[in-house]
C-alpha cells in the first residue's frame, strides 16, 4: 500500500467528471491496489472520505470511513465504505447546512447545505451492487464525494462565501 499525492484545487482533474469503472475490472489487482492506497491516503490525512480524482485518478470511486477524527469531532462511526460508480437515486427535501472541509481545498472550511438523507446505489469493492439509505453526516460525505466525481468541490455548493474560514479561525471561532 502507498500514500498517494492529493490533488489540490486548481488541478484540472478536480474539475473533470470522472469516468465510470467497468464492472469487470473491479476485481483486478490494479483497481484493488488503488482502493487500498486510497484508504491508506484518507487515513493518513485524517479524511473521512476520498474520491479517486483527489488522487489524480479520474474514475468514479470513493472511500469513506469515520472513527475518531480530529477534523470532525463527535461524528461517526461510519464503517469503511467503498463506493464504485455511486448514484444518488433520491434525496430528502430537508436540507441541513453545516461545515465542510476538503483534503483538496486544504486549510479552508465553509458552510454547505446538503440533503439530510439519501438513497444510494453503487458497487462494492467485491463488485456487488448495493442499494442503501444514508442519513446525517454519512449522507453529507456521500454528497461531497459524489460532487468530486462530477467535477465539483464544496465551494461550488456554498450559497455564499461569507462563512469561508481558514482552518485556524474555524477552530478558534466556529468549532463547538
Amino acid at each position: 500500500m502507498a500514500i498517494l499525492k492529493v490533488s489540490r484545487l486548481g488541478h484540472p482533474v478536480l474539475r473533470k467528471p470522472a469516468a465510470p469503472v467497468a464492472k469487470e475490472t473491479i476485481s483486478s489487482p490494479d483497481l484493488q491496489r488503488l482502493l487500498d492506497d486510497m484508504v491508506e491516503t484518507m487515513r493518513e490525512y485524517d479524511g473521512v472520505g476520498l474520491a479517486a480524482p483527489q488522487v489524480h485518478v479520474s474514475k468514479q470511486i470513493a472511500v469513506i470511513e469515520v472513527e475518531e477524527n480530529r477534523r470532525y469531532p463527535g461524528e461517526g462511526p461510519i464503517p469503511l465504505t467503498v463506493l464504485i460508480n455511486p448514484r444518488i437515486l433520491s434525496s430528502s427535501k430537508r436540507q441541513i447546512e453545516d461545515w465542510e472541509g476538503c483534503l483538496s481545498v486544504d486549510e479552508l472550511r465553509g458552510r454547505v447545505p446538503r440533503a439530510d438523507a439519501l438513497e444510494v446505489e453503487a458497487y462494492t469493492r467485491k463488485g456487488e451492487k448495493v442499494r442503501f439509505e444514508a442519513h446525517g453526516f454519512f449522507a453529507r460525505i456521500i454528497q461531497h464525494e459524489c460532487d468530486h466525481l462530477a467535477g465539483k468541490v464544496f465551494l461550488d455548493r456554498m450559497p455564499t462565501l461569507q462563512s469561508l474560514s481558514h482552518l485556524k479561525e474555524f477552530i478558534r471561532y466556529h468549532q463547538d
